[in-house]
């Protein structure tokens, strides 16, 4: 049982249709990664462009992956790029955000067989 995401916003716009989650989830897993690597980078380098871009292009897969705190945590590290880093506590948001990531791409592999 999926303890870190929630398929059911992807089964009621895909009509219950399994393949569309499977497509789903695997551009979870390919994608959200990388964006999670640029924006840690771009955090370290307070490159505000590149991590809101990394951010903004990850916010609707949270979403839809019913990833509640992970997005908060998005987008409160969205709102820091507007400020310009005046909030010190960004990177423990990014940790936080980064271990919802993780955690929920080993469940999704484990959920199914990936």
């Amino acid at each position: 049982m999926a303890l870190q995401y929630n398929l059911s916003k992807v089964y009621e716009i895909s009509e219950n249709d399994n393949e569309f989650a499977l497509q789903i989830v695997s551009l979870f897993l390919e994608e959200v990664p990388l964006e999670i690597q640029s924006m840690k980078n771009a955090i370290e380098l307070k490159d505000y462009t590149q991590t809101y871009a990394s951010a903004h292009k990850i916010k609707p897969t949270l979403d839809l992956l019913g990833m509640d705190i992970a997005y908060e945590d998005n987008m409160q590290i969205m709102n820091w790029t507007k400020e310009e880093g005046k909030r010190k506590e960004i990177k423990e948001v990014f940790k936080s955000l980064r271990s919802r990531i993780n955690d929920a791409a080993d469940e999704i592999k484990k959920d199914f067989n990936l």
